[in-house]
């Protein structure tokens, strides 16, 4: 834990925006790290402590959180909601890798976070939406339909986003804009 607080704390001193790949499969206090370096984000934290979860709510750092991996690894899945109720904001990704998680899909992310992280429909498109653009810097740009903003978003088949979350297995696309641009 020593030479990963030296080496971010050098990365923070050069300007570096810092971010964690955390207790993923134990906890090595990597969340609580992340909360008291202020990271950006921390990733994965499916075995995170509520030492970790107070610490990053108190560094104000985005949890991002990638459900698929715990399906794809039979993990229990991150504690999305100790983490909001202690005001940690939640972020949504896929983790499309070819060793632990080979899933592309944010429908079927966005199923796991509300069927089996008890997120709220809701909780889960701005986990998606906004937070995620949070993490990565990119809440000026991306995130929210706004002006200003990228309009990048997707037209459902349903009547809310609840569809994402109930119709798993299916892909409720109507259609695709980038840059408000139909591209799909």
């Amino acid at each position: 834990m020593q030479q990963s607080r030296r080496i971010l704390n050098k990365a923070k001193e050069l300007g570096f925006r810092i971010k964690l790949h955390a207790d993923e499969v134990n906890d090595l206090g990597g969340a609580a790290l992340a909360g008291e370096l202020r990271a950006a984000s921390a990733e994965h934290l499916l075995a995170a402590s509520d030492a970790g979860i107070a610490a990053m709510a108190k560094g104000g750092t985005v949890a991002v959180l990638l459900p698929a991996t715990a399906y794809s690894l039979k993990k229990p899945f991150s504690r999305a909601r100790a983490m909001i109720e202690h005001g940690v904001p939640v972020a949504l990704a896929t983790d499309l890798n070819p060793g632990s998680c080979f899933c592309a899909s944010m429908p079927f992310v966005f199923s796991l976070a509300v069927m089996c992280m008890n997120l709220t429909p809701e909780e889960a498109l701005v986990g998606a939406t906004l937070n995620a653009a949070w993490a990565i810097g990119a809440e000026k740009e991306a995130g929210s339909l706004e002006p200003g903003k990228r309009a990048d978003f997707v037209v459902l088949d349903g009547d809310t986003p609840a569809v994402l979350a109930y119709a798993s297995g299916t892909r409720p696309i109507r259609s695709v804009w980038i840059a408000g641009e139909r591209v799909g």
